[in-house]
Parts: structure tokens; C-alpha cells; sequence
């Protein structure tokens, strides 16, 4: 069984971190570098990077500030944000990344998911998918939320990983920063509808939550970013929860 991966997100904006509610980032949390330090030291399995305007503002991947980022980090890198093309998916990986997330992009032209693996290979593609509660189900949401895409996500999720998706993050926007626990629900669909690893993202407030996630969520991964911010709870107390619910982990 694959061991369950514990993964603190980074969201940058501009010049530094920040966090938010739902989407609305409007609190500064620090730098990157420094971040990447610390969890060098705290057990993580892997990192996520995500400028998270840049699809909004139209601008490519920062190469110079991930080759930085990338010399420090010593644990898998998953970087997003900015990526439309095949050359920015070189890039990022030729700079130091490890794998390159993709979301608005491949709501506008899929055909980069199958391009992104059939050169870098399976491994290295991520979809990620923005899901957000509309009436009785969800619907997936691009550019940081600000777009309506119409787009079923057990569906969408089904076609990423048709194209050449090696894992998806689930990130729900009702969740995101609320530290009130994942969406289980959406998660559990999307999970049982692929075969791929899925990584639950958005709402993590406790291990417990973390744990849920896991088995209620049947996720491979939990991804968060507030929970590591605001408290004083560390990813491997996290896997030691997880390990404690019988869950395997990597200590």
C-alpha cells in the first residue's frame, strides 16, 4: 500500500506568502525561502508552490525565483501558477521542479496534459482542479476561482487523468482557509472515480481533519497551508496521527 503523504502548501503573490479565506488572499504570512528552510526540518513528504495570480494577471512561471527556491528544497517540489504551454512545463522542471501543477491552462487547451506526459513523462503532470458547491453538486472554477468553467469535476477529473494526469490536488474553495475540515464528500467521488493518486486540499484545521481526509475522503495525499501558518502543529505530528489511526506514513 502507498505510503500517505503529508504535503504543506506555499501560496506566493507578488512578493511573499500569503493566506486567505475562500480564495481571498489578504494576509501576508513571509517569504517562501524562508518556509522551504523550516520544512526541510520538519519530516514533510513533499511541497506545492502556486503563484496564484499569475493565470489571472497573465504572466509566466518566476523561473529565477523557483531555481532559488528549488537549491533549497530538499523534499519533492510540485510548482503551479502561470504554466500555459508545454515550454513553461520545461522550464519549470529544467529550473529545479519536480512535478508542474496545471489548472487554467488545461481548461483551455486539455491537449497539454497529454503533451506535458508524453515528453516528461506521467510523473511529473499534476491537474489540479478548483471545485466549488453550486446547488446539489459542484462545479470546477479557473483563475484562482474567479471563472466558472460549467465543468463537472468527478468528470473533468476522469478526463486529466484519460490524458495523462499522474495525480490530482482537489482543492475545494468553500474549504480553503476555513481550518473547518476537507470537503469529504467531493473528495470521496473523485477518488473513487480514478484511479490515480488524489490529494485532498482546503480546510485542514486538526490531524484529525487530516485523518478524515484519508479515510473517509479515501485521499492519497493531504495538502494545507493554515494549519502548518496559524498553529503550532507540525506535518510529522500529522503522520504520527495518521499512524496512530493505522494509516501508513513515512517518519
Amino acid at each position: 500500500m502507498l505510503k500517505i503523504r503529508i504535503i504543506p502548501t506555499l501560496l506566493h503573490k507578488d512578493v511573499g506568502l500569503v493566506k486567505g479565506v475562500r480564495f481571498a488572499s489578504d494576509r501576508r504570512v513571509g517569504s517562501a525561502l524562508q518556509a522551504i528552510k523550516v520544512y526541510n526540518r520538519r519530516g514533510v513528504d513533499e511541497l506545492a508552490f502556486f503563484d496564484i495570480t499569475a493565470s489571472v494577471d497573465g504572466r509566466s512561471p518566476d523561473l529565477a525565483l523557483i531555481d532559488e527556491l528549488a537549491d533549497e528544497c530538499f523534499m519533492p517540489l510540485t510548482v503551479g501558477g502561470g504554466v500555459r504551454s508545454l515550454g513553461d512545463v520545461q522550464a519549470l522542471l529544467g529550473v529545479g521542479a519536480d512535478k508542474v501543477a496545471l489548472n487554467s491552462a488545461i481548461i483551455e487547451n486539455e491537449t497539454l496534459i497529454s503533451d506535458a506526459a508524453m515528453k516528461h513523462g506521467v510523473q511529473c503532470v499534476v491537474a489540479v482542479i478548483d471545485v466549488k458547491r453550486e446547488g446539489e453538486g459542484w462545479r470546477v472554477f479557473s483563475h484562482c476561482g474567479q471563472r466558472a468553467t460549467g465543468l463537472d469535476p468527478v468528470e473533468w477529473a476522469q478526463r486529466c487523468e484519460k490524458l495523462g494526469a499522474g495525480e490530482i490536488i482537489l482543492q475545494s474553495i468553500d474549504q480553503d482557509g476555513t481550518m473547518e475540515g476537507y470537503d469529504l464528500e467531493i473528495t470521496r467521488r473523485v477518488c473513487e472515480a480514478v484511479s490515480v493518486p488524489v490529494i485532498a486540499s482546503g480546510g485542514a484545521g486538526n490531524y484529525e481533519h487530516v485523518a478524515q481526509a484519508c479515510i473517509e475522503g479515501k485521499a492519497s495525499a493531504a495538502a494545507a497551508a493554515s494549519i502548518y501558518t496559524f498553529t503550532e502543529m507540525t506535518p510529522r505530528e500529522a503522520k504520527q496521527h495518521l499512524r496512530e489511526k493505522g494509516l501508513p506514513v513515512r517518519l
